[in-house]
């Protein structure tokens, strides 16, 4: 499985951004699908994730009310709608999936990466 990240991009606080990470090769049997972030100095930090095919979603807690993921089955791409951004939300964000049973916030569970894409948001 091979992801592309893109929608990256210095946007002001208040403002919104939109990141697709499209999956290609054997996409099959990976089934949750999710987002992570990493700030310099910092460990990549779980942000959102979903199951595939249902409507499970989880978000952690920084984000919540502010992001959705969501995603389009026809072109196996995925988004992260970013809304009301801070500056603390500054980092290179990365798409990610694993095959599993449920949506997980640890990297480690995570087989398949994109190769991130820088958002920062201005004060």
């Amino acid at each position: 499985v091979q992801l592309q990240a893109s929608g990256g991009g210095l946007v002001q606080a208040g403002g919104s951004l939109k990141l697709s990470c499209g999956a290609s090769g054997r996409t099959f049997p990976t089934n949750i699908v999710g987002w992570f972030r990493q700030a310099p100095g910092k460990e990549r930090e779980f942000v959102a994730a979903r199951v595939w095919s249902g409507s499970l979603t989880n978000y952690a807690d920084s984000v919540k009310g502010r992001f959705t993921i969501s995603r389009h089955n026809a072109k196996n791409t995925w988004y992260l709608q970013m809304d009301l951004l801070k500056p603390e939300d500054t980092a290179v964000y990365y798409c990610a999936a694993r095959t599993g049973w449920g949506t997980s916030f640890k990297p480690d569970d995570y087989a398949y990466w994109g190769q991130g894409t820088q958002v920062t948001v201005s004060s």
